[in-house]
Formats: C-alpha cells, sequence, structure tokens
C-alpha cells in the first residue's frame, strides 16, 4: 500500500510511521509533508529517499503531494484547516484517507462527508472505509459499530479523562496557568490538543465529528468522564445491549487499525490487564466549570457555519492563552464572543468558503481583548 502522511514529524505521524515500519511488506512511504524543516524531517528524507517531501507547504502544494504520489491511504495529521482541500483532493482521486485531523471534520463538514460519501459510492465500499477516523474515540465508536445494524443504534458515548482540572472549581480553572493545562494526566499530546482536553472543548469537537462521521444525531451522543482512560468508547443499542472498546492509552492502536482497515494489524501495544487496572469510573462533565464544552455542544446544533467559527476562534484562543496574553478562562470568553458574531453567517458551499469564514474568525479573534481579570499573564 502506498502511504502519504501530512503532518509526519508530529505525534500521530511520528506513530504512524512506526506502525509502516512495523509492516514494511504493507506499506511503502511515497509522500511526506511537515509543517517545517527539522533535524527529524531531514532523518525521514534519509529513510525514504523515493518518497515526494515537503515542508511547509501551502494547501495547494499539499494537493499537489498528494495528486503526485498517488497514494492509496493518506494519513492527515496536521493541524489547523491547511489540509482540507488535499483531503477532499485524496477522496476524489481514489486514495483512503485516515483522518486525524478534528479541523477537516468539524469545519469542512459536509463538504467531506459528501465527498467520501462519493468516493465509496465509487468503489463500492462504506464511507468509513473511505474516511478512517484516527482518534481514540472515534475509531472505538468505529470499532464497536463494525457489523452492526445503523438503526439498531441508540446512543453513542464518548469517554474523557477529565484533563488536569477534573477536580477543581471554576473560579480556579478559569486563572489556571500554561504550565498546569499542559500537565494532562493520561495522554502525551501536543500543545494545542492537551490545553483543547484541559478545556474539554477537545472532547466536544470529537462529539461533532462523531455526528457526521457516524450519522447520529447530536442529541443520542453523550459524554462520560473516565479518568482511567481504559474505555474510550461504547455503544448503546436498541435491543438493550452496550458495546465498549478497551485500550491502554497508546495511539499506536487506533492509528494501526485505521492502517490496515479491515484487517487488525499486529502491533507492540499491550492488552489491557482488568484485574490490575481494579476499578473503572464514570461521570458526568460539568458544564458549568467547563463552558467551552457546553459553547462547542451548542455549536454543533447550530449548522456549518457555527463549527467552523468554533475551530478557528479555539484554535486562536489557545495560541494567545500559551503566548501568556490571557488566563485559561479567556479561552471560552473569545470562542463565545466569535459564536455571537459569526454563527449566523450563510453555511460554506465549498471549500473556499470554510477557508474565507475561518481567515474571517481568526482576524476578529486576534484582535479580540478579554476583560481585565482575563487579560493577566498565564505563566506563573
Amino acid at each position: 500500500m502506498r502511504l502519504a502522511i501530512i503532518g509526519a514529524t508530529g505525534s500521530i505521524g511520528t506513530q504512524a510511521l512506526d506502525v509502516a515500519s512495523e509492516h514494511p511488506e504493507r506499506f511503502t512511504v511515497v509522500a511526506l509533508a511537515a509543517g517545517s524543516e527539522s533535524e527529524r524531517f531531514s532523518t525521514l528524507r534519509s529513510a525514504h529517499p523515493h518518497a515526494h517531501a515537503i515542508t511547509g507547504g501551502s494547501r495547494e502544494d499539499l494537493v499537489a503531494l498528494v495528486e503526485a504520489s498517488a497514494p492509496d491511504l493518506v494519513l492527515v495529521a496536521s493541524t489547523g484547516l491547511v489540509a482540507l482541500p488535499a483531503t477532499l483532493a485524496a477522496l476524489r482521486g481514489g486514495a483512503a484517507v485516515a483522518i486525524a485531523n478534528k479541523e477537516t471534520i468539524v469545519a469542512g463538514g459536509e463538504l467531506v462527508i459528501a465527498a467520501a460519501r462519493e468516493a465509496a459510492a465509487r468503489v463500492g465500499t462504506s464511507v468509513l472505509e473511505r474516511l478512517r477516523p484516527v482518534d481514540s474515540e472515534h475509531s472505538a465508536l468505529w470499532q464497536c459499530l463494525a457489523g452492526e445494524d445503523p438503526s439498531s443504534v441508540a446512543t453513542l458515548w464518548l469517554t474523557a479523562s477529565g484533563g488536569p482540572f477534573r477536580e477543581r472549581g471554576a473560579a480556579e480553572i478559569a486563572m489556571a496557568t500554561a504550565e498546569e493545562a499542559l500537565a494532562h494526566p493520561t495522554w502525551t499530546m501536543g500543545a494545542k490538543i492537551t490545553i483543547d482536553s484541559a478545556s474539554l472543548v477537545n472532547k466536544g469537537l470529537e462529539v461533532i465529528e462523531a455526528h457526521r462521521l457516524f450519522a447520529v444525531p447530536m442529541a443520542q451522543i453523550h459524554i462520560a468522564i473516565h479518568p482511567q482512560s481504559v474505555v474510550h468508547g461504547l455503544v448503546e443499542f436498541t435491543g438493550g445491549s452496550t458495546k465498549a472498546q478497551l485500550g491502554v492509552p497508546d495511539m499506536r492502536s487506533p492509528i494501526a487499525y485505521a492502517m490496515g482497515y479491515p484487517e487488525r494489524m499486529a502491533t507492540r501495544v499491550r492488552s489491557v490487564n482488568l484485574l490490575e487496572r481494579g476499578t473503572l469510573s464514570f461521570d458526568a462533565p460539568d458544564l458549568v466549570r467547563f463552558p467551552g464544552l457546553r459553547l462547542a455542544l451548542e455549536a454543533g446544533t447550530r449548522g456549518q457555519a457555527a463549527t467552523g467559527t468554533l475551530i478557528a476562534a479555539d484554535d486562536v484562543a489557545v495560541t494567545r492563552f500559551l503566548a501568556g496574553e490571557m488566563r485559561f478562562g479567556g479561552i471560552p470568553a473569545l470562542i463565545e464572543a466569535a459564536l455571537t458574531q459569526f454563527a449566523h453567517a450563510a453555511s460554506p458551499r465549498d471549500a473556499a468558503d470554510v477557508l474565507a469564514l475561518d481567515e474571517e474568525v481568526r482576524t476578529f479573534a486576534r484582535s479580540w481583548r478579554p476583560s481585565a481579570a482575563l487579560a493577566r499573564g498565564t505563566h506563573a
């Protein structure tokens, strides 16, 4: 299988290459893209001398990379919307896409799902064979839904560790520092997704993503706080049964499932030992202490302009928080201001509309000023 990776030096891209290296008979790396030149990327160029390789590529450059390398599978692990056109080009060009980029599904919305539907119809497979979720929670749901009749699904459950602020009060969370927010108790991830996990905005994005990937109404998708991070997703069925997917918190497992689908590939990931784990607990999320989650869930019910606004505003808010421009509570405050301003805009009709809205929201978010209490530096 010819494999292209967009976001090759990030956490997901690196682990995907590790998975591919365990199965050299199955994968040939034909394209690599990274946001910037680095020693890591130079090493990748040397390891894959025949692969097309670019750094700092524009949206157009990434489309050209996909078209020139003719991959069978494109793993999209970049951040933001830079890979949205390349994702659409891959689907329309006959490649399957393993998607680890929430922004593409949340902001790209029906454009991406429609392209996946058309691609599936052309090759006679399912939408999820063409557009394969990589996030651990969506992979869990995908695995639980395998072989099931979609009409028998009652509820989807996504789990969340609760992040570093699971037991803190609302006022303390709002005043938190970057150092505190980056101290995730379970997963080791990049800074952006770690902050989104701390605010639980990430979980709201995942609900929207599940809604679109699995064609299940937002009202039938729920969240459970599960600090042990053993159960990644559950599906309730109309007959009264519930299926759950369990695993250690290691992204190589869902990456391998997406890359090898419909087969399960062997990995070095160990299985869960429930006897060692002991008690597993589940609680409801608190939308008062975590207003970012509330705003994300509300955006998911308001259409594609709202979800596109959410993505852009959150990205700028996290960047400004990490830069020391505002306290943690500034993140949901900025998101709310942006949604008030842009959520009622016309729904994007194509990729150009999605990208235009994204830039408009980002311009607003960069100039937005937090309240005096939230404007203090975030670093201790």
